[in-house]
């Protein structure tokens, strides 16, 4: 065996460069992270369900966060949506306006100051016959004291950054 062979660095060759490999790797993760804040409507990065898998209309019949089912499953406008049982589903079917979280499920008191930040389904508030989902219990907390005036803030700011969330 010649030298050049006995030194396995010397006869390996890589089969992607570096930058090469960077590349590929970027476009492998880049959607998964940005999925979530790239969107009109919060979806979950990993399953692309619409609000984390939680039932839109639960909120307001039950008063309570709850996860829907894969096999009830609903899709509008571009998103699947789900929920816990078949009449959830038809009141949403046929009446999706009012049970969608307002600016899609975007932090209103977030969205007052022109950033998207995605709410947390299981942090929310139901004002004004509206669905809002927020990002913590301190911005519920701050919407809560004054829900006319965050959500207009929320309102003149969303126009700009549903543009930018737009791909």
């Amino acid at each position: 065996m010649t030298a050049e062979r006995r030194n396995p660095i010397r006869w390996v060759r890589p089969v992607l460069s570096l930058p090469a490999l960077a590349v590929a790797l970027a476009m492998t993760i880049s959607p998964l992270l940005g999925a979530a804040t790239t969107e009109r409507i919060v979806i979950d990065p990993l399953t692309g369900v619409a609000i984390h898998g939680f039932d839109p209309v639960a909120y307001f019949t039950d008063r309570v966060a709850a996860a829907g089912r894969a096999e009830l499953e609903f899709t509008y406008e571009g998103v699947v949506w789900r929920f816990r049982n078949a009449g959830n589903r038809a009141a949403f079917a046929d009446r999706p306006d009012v049970y969608m979280p307002r600016f899609g499920g975007y932090d209103p008191v977030v969205l007052g100051r022109a950033v998207a930040s995605p709410g947390h389904p299981q942090v929310w508030l139901i004002a004004e016959n509206r669905l809002y989902m927020f990002h913590t219990r301190e911005n519920r907390d701050t919407f809560a004291a004054d829900p006319r005036r965050a959500d207009e803030l929320a309102q003149a700011k969303w126009p700009g950054v549903e543009r930018a969330l737009l791909p």
